[in-house]
């Protein structure tokens, strides 16, 4: 059966090797009444006797392992399963009086055990009590059982360590599922960064690609040298396009400012758009040049794509990187799209501020990513 999605796995085979074993070890409580009922001298009591603390014993482990399994599981004990366990408990260690006269008491402190481990606190805090006084109460009913004082205090001690026991077992639990969500939030943060990245690779490269072939093809006829030049600068594009995706898949991809720069100023010539891009860039830390870089690669994609422009100008200065444009505005490109989503994320890493919106003149759009003066 398949557990629930988002619920602890089972623990290992050793593990559960352990947990019986920690259930079957308190059997040594019914030593004494196994040792009466073979000393019965008539066959049936006996029978009854030895029978019934067999049962008994191999109940109460089934249904100590039936509590840690869900425990283990995160999962609510039910009441109504837990109240009929015990009861049936409790009925068997009764069954067990013909063999065992008052030395079936011992069964008690496996109830009160169990009353602690499935029970809410304060029915299992009732359970404990019952256990502890019926001792009392049955030598003063029943003639010729005494008083079973050591009874009494493996009642309380019992269920003290089953509480424990108990507590423990429910931490282990939730640490267990608590190290398991940060595995998965661990495996979604790289998928989510595999994603952004091969959308920040592929999203400019094949814009430009297809600008290019877009612009080769209507060459073809009126300038075949020209069209062949761009033919070949697309397969360039997609050979990198190519290696970009194997090195990022590699981990092993790395963007810089300056090669951003020289990738930009081939996207907007082939798009027909003008280009004021800086011949030479400030000496960066790693960092920074790589943010600046994918802010140069995301506005000049979004230039390309979506503004309509006939002019791109990208500034550099040691605090920050802008791409501005002449074009329709913040209204057609996304400003809320999956690159610039990947470029916040990145910019927060680096307590980095990106601003989307118009020029400073009011028209066209710029995409602005400025560097916290403590980091510059």
């Amino acid at each position: 059966m398949d557990l629930p999605t988002g619920q602890p796995q089972p623990m290992n085979r050793h593990w559960r090797y352990i947990g019986w074993l920690l259930a079957a070890v308190w059997l040594f409580f019914l030593n004494v009444p196994i040792s009466t009922a073979l000393q019965q001298p008539e066959p049936w009591r006996r029978v009854v006797g030895v029978t019934a603390l067999v049962v008994f014993g191999l109940g109460y482990v089934l249904l100590f392992q039936w509590a840690r399994r869900l425990r283990q599981l995160l999962l609510p004990i039910p009441a109504g399963r837990a109240r009929v366990g015990l009861l049936v408990l409790l009925a068997v260690g009764l069954a067990s009086i013909p063999g065992t006269d008052g030395d079936w008491l011992a069964t008690l402190v496996y109830v009160a055990a169990a009353g602690v481990f499935l029970l809410p606190p304060w029915e299992a805090a009732a359970t404990v009590v019952l256990c502890a006084v019926t001792p009392a109460l049955a030598s003063w009913l029943v003639p010729g059982w005494e008083a079973e004082n050591g009874i009494v205090f493996a009642v309380l001690l019992a269920s003290f360590a089953m509480f424990g026991v108990s507590r423990l077992a429910q931490r282990n639990s939730e640490l267990q599922a608590a190290q398991q969500e940060i595995g998965r939030l661990a495996v979604a943060e790289e998928r989510a960064r595999a994603a952004r990245d091969l959308h920040d690779i592929l999203g400019h490269s094949l814009t430009v690609v297809a600008i290019k072939a877009e612009l080769a093809g209507r060459l073809i006829e009126v300038d075949t040298v020209r069209a062949a030049a761009e033919i070949a600068e697309v397969e360039k594009l997609a050979r990198a396009a190519l290696a970009d995706v194997r090195q990022t898949v590699g981990a092993y991809r790395e963007v810089t400012l300056a090669g951003e720069l020289a990738g930009a100023r081939s996207a907007l010539a082939a798009a027909g758009i003008a280009a004021q891009v800086p011949a030479e860039v400030p000496e960066l830390p790693p960092e920074w040049d790589r943010l600046f870089g994918w802010t140069v690669r995301e506005g000049v994609t979004n230039v390309v794509r979506h503004s309509g422009a006939r002019c791109c100008t990208i500034q550099v200065r040691p605090d920050g990187v802008e791409v501005g444009d002449d074009g329709r505005g913040p209204s057609t490109p996304d400003a809320t799209g999956y690159g610039l989503v990947g470029l916040r994320e990145r910019a927060r890493r680096l307590d980095a501020v990106v601003t989307v919106g118009r020029r400073r003149d009011g028209t066209g759009f710029l995409l602005r990513v400025h560097a916290p003066v403590a980091a510059r």
